[in-house]
């Protein structure tokens, strides 16, 4: 992967005192953003940690020697440097005067696609998730440049606060013969993205930050026509996306619907259940884990199909490095349905709830996992009868031995507002790597929901 950073041109507009300790240090290709608050003392932030760059504190007169050589702030209080991708960002007082300042380093890092070339080439629309600062601009800035170069595809890019193309007329080399357009208010973002596709023809879309109701539908009215979109919205993971409603619909929304009770004892399942109402805007799911390492949903459709139902997912983990080859290997990961149904209104929340630790643990002993039904089970009951775990136990067909001694125990199962108030019990049982599993209610149907859980 080659980097081009345009740093010494950021390092330029600094006070003299920062730019004469930038240039001498040995760790400036790693620079992520300087912060420059009003009385404090400046500071870098690098990929290894944050550094103090001067004894010296910041006073009016820095900060307006930086604002009087870049471009104006806009309403989102962002501006840059012409013919490059950095941002700085100010903070401002009651009186509107700006009292600090976030400049943070822009890069076009080419090769960073390679991992997901066969997705870009499957033609599907691709949304990417991932937490602030994990690169998610830098990402779509070399999809558009690789689609419009490299496979000679008409690209629009929208580009509303000027961090992909960079804050000027002349977009920044990094985005290739992609277009840009640009967006006068960031609310008037979805209105530039439907007059893109009315009057440019591109094949393909590409937005960053994708955030309200407006542009949500925006994305599915241009999904609709026939045009690749790529884009990017906030979120770590696909059950962020299904938790949020106003981002739902871009896989295909949430739905509440009410079963008969022949279909719900089919299913084994309550009467009313969440499902997918529409297909979705986005075909392909990317979460960026981080820099080297990105979980992939090539079929998002089944992915919210069988989050909604309760099951395990199986999904795509790719990993590369600048002296490795790409490795894709597959993952299950476990659901959290019960997560979002707890946090979701008007809904019965009697549902099973594994506890998170274990659910942490598992994804790396799947194939212990898998093994759990043909094993004799050792089971540490709390809070809840003997009785009734034997009872359904023995319906199901599990081979199982109850005991009173924690660490022999194989899982525990108990419930949850008793073994939330025993610290002592899960830390211990944490430490020895006994899985918890917990009941909001004791009944004979919610363990039988339980039981058939740990069996899958």
């Amino acid at each position: 992967m080659n980097i081009n950073d345009d740093l010494e041109k950021l390092i330029e507009n600094l006070p003299f005192f920062i730019q004469e300790y930038l240039n001498q240090h040995n760790y400036k290709d790693q620079l992520i953003e300087i912060v420059l608050d009003l009385g404090r003392r400046p500071e870098a932030r690098f990929v290894s940690g944050n550094e103090y760059l001067s004894q010296k504190i910041i006073s009016w007169q820095d900060i307006d020697y930086i604002t009087k050589r870049i471009s104006r702030f806009s309403n989102e209080n962002r501006a840059g440097i012409e013919r490059t991708l950095h941002r700085i960002s100010c903070i401002r007082n009651r009186q509107f005067l700006i009292n600090g300042l976030t400049c943070r380093v822009g890069r076009v890092i080419f090769g960073t696609i390679s991992v997901i070339r066969d997705l870009l080439e499957s033609e599907k629309s691709i949304l990417i998730l991932g937490k602030p600062g994990v690169g998610k601009t830098t990402i779509i800035r070399e999809i558009a440049r690789v689609s419009a170069d490299e496979m000679e595809k008409r690209v629009i890019i929208i580009d509303t606060s000027n961090e992909i193309a960079g804050d000027s007329d002349i977009p920044h080399s990094g985005i290739g013969q992609a277009r840009r357009m640009q967006v006068a208010k960031a609310e008037l973002q979805h209105q530039v993205m439907i007059e893109a596709v009315e009057n440019h023809m591109p094949q393909i879309i590409v937005i960053d930050e994708i955030g309200t109701d407006l542009e949500v539908l925006a994305a599915r009215t241009i999904a609709e026509k026939g045009v690749q979109l790529v884009g990017t919205t906030h979120g770590n993971c696909l059950e962020n996306l299904i938790k949020n409603p106003p981002l739902s619909d871009l896989i295909g929304g949430i739905q509440y619907v009410t079963l008969s009770d022949e279909e719900a004892k089919r299913r084994r399942t309550q009467k009313s259940i969440l499902e997918r109402k529409a297909y979705p805007a986005f075909e392909i799911i990317i979460e960026i884990n981080s820099q080297n390492s990105w979980t992939i949903h090539e079929n998002v459709k089944n992915s919210v199909d069988l989050f909604l139902r309760g099951n395990f997912r199986i999904g795509q983990v790719r990993q590369f490095s600048l002296i490795d080859k790409v490795k894709i290997k597959c993952q299950r990961f476990h659901n959290y349905q019960h997560s979002l149904l707890k946090n979701t209104k008007n809904l019965n929340n009697s549902f099973i709830l594994p506890n998170k630790n274990w659910i942490l643990i598992n994804q790396l002993k799947d194939k212990k996992s898998l093994k759990l039904k043909s094993k004799k089970l050792i089971i540490y009951p709390y809070s809840i009868s003997n009785n009734l775990l034997k009872e359904v136990l023995l319906k199901i067909g599990f081979q199982f031995i109850l005991t009173n001694e924690i660490k022999k125990a194989s899982l525990i199962i108990g419930l949850k507002k008793h073994l939330k108030q025993n610290l002592k019990l899960t830390n211990l049982a944490k430490q020895k790597n006994i899985p918890i599993y917990t009941l909001n209610h004791v009944n004979l149907y919610q363990v039988t929901k339980l039981v058939q859980f740990i069996s899958l």
